[in-house]
């Protein structure tokens, strides 16, 4: 029996972008189905010059009612569900491969972030975008797909620039407030708390960032998959308001519950060598500190397969701090050393 696969999107304003992600999908699905939330630019005609069904929504500020009406207008066996400021980068032929694969499963797609002023920045998450046609979402905003299924990687990779600057400025204070709404309706939700501080830390609203990380922390699991992603950006938040020594100790609190994540001890690392700069006093002990927080992140390697990671804190992010530690403690060659082995040059390590 074969199975019917569709692309599920929903859009709105996203004339710049929506043909890259349908191009990058037809060739590996029965249909395209995008839902409109109200776009005012060409985002409904090039949808429909590129194959797409469209339908229209009225926006009601709630992610998973759009969501599950583009769902039901799709009406799949299968779907995949994506944004429009993301795109297929490859996997094309498992997407295929799922018109002869029975939907009792959720699949696992990698999405790697392209995030920074020049976009070269990468962090990786693995996302729940492959969907039996019977599952639907809940959630006002970061909604998750709702279902008992075991959910398995799959071998697709997605991309996505969501976080570009120009990007970010437009969607500035929507998704705050659809979490702000979201949260007074569950006060005890950790993963809301989380999100608003990702959200504030974006826009450099660090003590904002602080306050929803520490009131996140003791709600979250243990074995939540987002909470190393956490402790680190908590970490920067916290160097950026100058608590060292509260970044400290939380690092010491976390070390082992996050031991094989490069981007905590990359944090961390950070958070010394700032308090070095500010505190000349201790600066010794300190820039010590940050070596070895910066080797561990070596000894650890890259890990995309923990939420969050940014790609490079586990290899030549790392190096480059550590090289340049080197080069401030009289120690050319193995400053040289690690450049060699990283390809790294001078104008990097100053830069």
């Amino acid at each position: 029996m074969s199975h019917s696969v569709a692309l599920v999107v929903i859009a709105r304003d996203e004339a710049a972008r929506i043909g890259r992600l349908l191009e990058s999908v037809a060739p590996w699905v029965d249909r395209l189905c995008v839902l409109d939330t109200g776009s005012v630019d060409a985002t409904i005609d090039i949808a429909r010059a590129s194959g797409a069904t469209v339908g229209q929504f009225v926006w009601c500020d709630d992610f998973s009612a759009a969501r599950n009406a583009a769902l039901a207008m799709a009406d799949a066996d299968w779907h995949l569900v994506l944004d429009a400021d993301e795109w297929l980068v490859s996997g094309g032929e498992s997407i295929r491969e799922l018109a002869g694969i029975d939907p009792g499963f959720v699949g696992a797609v990698r999405m790697e972030e392209h995030f920074g002023a020049s976009g070269e920045e990468r962090a990786d998450s693995w996302l729940s975008r492959v969907l039996p046609g019977s599952v639907r979402y809940a959630g006002r905003i970061h909604e998750q797909p709702s279902h008992s299924l075991a959910i398995r990687r799959m071998p697709i990779h997605i991309g996505h620039d969501g976080y570009a600057p120009a990007a970010l400025a437009a969607k500035r204070g929507r998704n705050r407030r659809l979490l702000e709404a979201e949260l007074a309706e569950h006060p005890d939700d950790a993963y809301l708390c989380y999100q608003i501080g990702k959200d504030a830390a974006v826009y450099d609203e660090h003590e904002l960032a602080e306050n929803f990380f520490s009131r996140a922390l003791p709600l979250a699991e243990e074995r939540a998959p987002w909470r190393c992603d956490l402790i680190a950006r908590r970490l920067f938040a916290l160097k950026r308001l100058g608590r060292h020594s509260q970044a400290l100790k939380l690092a010491t609190v976390e070390q082992i519950a996050c031991a094989e994540s490069p981007d905590v001890f990359f944090a961390l690392g950070d958070v010394l060598l700032d308090w070095a700069v500010n505190d000349p006093a201790q600066a010794t002990s300190l820039l010590a500190k940050a070596e070895t927080a910066w080797l561990r992140c070596l000894a650890i390697g890259e890990r995309p397969d923990i939420a969050g990671a940014v790609q490079g804190r586990g290899g030549r992010l790392a190096a480059h701090n550590l090289a340049l530690v080197y080069e401030f403690t009289a120690r050319p060659e193995m400053a040289a050393r690690l450049r060699a082995k990283f390809g790294l040059d001078t104008r990097q390590l100053l830069g």
